[in-house]
């Protein structure tokens, strides 16, 4: 009779639904985490990036769904809207303003809190399922060929002890330490790439206007650029639960907004490519002070090349791939990720020789999309990488470019575009002949001149 057990390091979203993943597959499941673990839609400690804009692309929340069935509906109940992109999505880009196209995707914009709440509820209620709060991992147990469990380390004391595990899993984000682990098993480190475009984030939590609130309002999204007089500069109006706006503004940070709640205001009006957050935000009322945030790099270990994989590991998350949180790919990539454990599992079955590598190498495909997608910008940022973007980058950069001013003005081609970023499709439907026809002859519409608002938003907003 099987006694299987799998030890999931890390309880934020990408850990629990690996350990939901898990379930059906193991007797029990042990979820690490160093924090406590708030009840309900708080604040978690070890989180920092909770206070910054946040939304779930289609393609994550189909993810989602198919791991919890009735998440989306619990997050629509708990006041979430489910806004068509980009129908309800207001962006302008370093090519134009977007046209607001009929529906291709979608995303649920809302609170991390809330969404880890809601998560974190369903998961913690399955009894199979146990939570070790205020405990980390110290080391791998095993050999270069299999690992046999972790060492824990209780953060209020005593002594360390081994936990025997026929899976680890390694979701503890950006400080994972799995390199080091796998180097003192006697693998060599996996290939890393750094691309840091400098950018800082300041975000602070409004009341919108009443009737804002009660009609709906789209999200405003202004893009920061690598070129220009102010490289990186940007905003995002989020319309989240119980009638409020959560506003992030980045710049690169030798021109970024600071923590000064009186220069929030100042920043979105004259610092961004249009003042247009700044004019929706005269009329709302200010719930928090700022928080900054600096660590925005895209960081990827690239485990699924690695020649030899030790059997029984697995790393998903941002420990495999952390991103640039302003493509607000992150959440997304970690449901894709568990759901490819899950359905490798029930493909392959638990005890199938190299399953180990084959769970890496499936995380890593939801993992290079949004790597693509959040570099391919973000590498043209002076110093963001230390030998710049490769030929290849620039290659895919200016077809890119081009692609994304016929976006503005051909809705076909903006609905592959949102397929690809709601990471619904693949990159490929981008390089099919009618799409790269399509984008040679540009856009079929004309220029708009200013952000694609009615007069209804407008008013229900106060500006007129």
């Amino acid at each position: 009779m099987s006694n299987r057990t799998a030890v999931v390091l890390g309880g934020s979203l990408a850990g629990l639904l690996a350990a939901h993943a898990l379930v059906p597959f193991a007797d029990r499941v042990v979820v690490v985490e160093r924090d406590a673990l708030p009840v309900g839609p708080e604040p978690r400690k070890g989180l920092p990036q909770a206070r910054h804009v946040h939304h779930l692309w289609s393609g994550g929340a189909r993810a989602l769904e198919g791991l919890l069935p009735g998440t989306v509906e619990r997050l629509r109940a708990a006041g979430v809207r489910r806004l068509p992109v980009t129908t309800d999505m207001v962006a302008l880009s370093p090519q134009g303003w977007f046209r607001r196209w009929d529906e291709s995707a979608f995303v649920l914009p809302c609170s991390r809190d809330l969404l880890d709440s809601v998560v974190r509820e369903q998961v913690l209620a399955d009894d199979r399922i146990e939570l070790l709060p205020r405990t980390e991992a110290v080391a791998l147990t095993g050999t270069h060929l299999a690992v046999t469990g972790v060492r824990l380390r209780a953060l209020d004391g005593g002594a360390e002890r081994e936990l025997a595990a026929d899976l680890v899993v390694d979701a503890t984000g950006r400080g994972s330490r799995t390199p080091a682990w796998l180097t003192e098993l006697g693998l060599p480190a996996p290939a890393f790439r750094e691309v840091d475009s400098g950018i800082a984030y300041a975000s602070r939590l409004f009341r919108a206007p009443e009737e804002a609130a009660r009609a709906g309002f789209p999200i405003v999204h202004l893009q920061g650029s690598p070129q220009g007089s102010r490289p990186g500069r940007g905003g995002v109006l989020m319309p989240i639960e119980n009638g409020r706006w959560l506003v992030t503004l980045y710049g690169r940070r030798d021109g970024a907004p600071g923590a000064d709640a009186d220069d929030f205001l100042r920043y979105a009006r004259d610092e961004l490519a249009h003042p247009v957050i700044a004019e929706l935000l005269t009329n709302a009322e200010p719930l928090t002070g700022v928080t900054v945030t600096r660590t925005t790099a895209n960081r990827r270990h690239f485990y699924e090349r690695m020649q030899a994989w030790p059997e029984n590991l697995v790393v998903l998350g941002d420990a495999v791939c952390a991103l640039n949180p302003v493509y607000g790919h992150g959440m997304s990539v970690a449901a894709q990720g568990a759901l490819a454990v899950r359905n490798v599992l029930q493909r392959r079955g638990w005890a199938s020789p190299g399953l180990a590598s084959s769970l890496q190498k499936a995380v890593s495909r939801p993992v290079r999309a949004a790597w693509d997608l959040s570099t391919g910008l973000d590498v043209f940022y002076p110093g963001a990488t230390e030998g710049g973007p490769t030929l290849r980058e620039r290659l895919a950069q200016a077809y890119v470019g081009r692609l994304m001013y016929t976006a503005t003005g051909n809705g076909r081609i903006a609905r592959r575009v949102t397929d690809v970023t709601a990471l619904e499709r693949g990159a490929e439907v981008l390089m099919a002949p009618s799409v790269v026809l399509a984008t040679v002859l540009g856009p079929l519409k004309p220029a708009l001149t200013g952000p694609p608002l009615t007069a209804e938003e407008l008013k229900a907003a106060g500006v007129l």
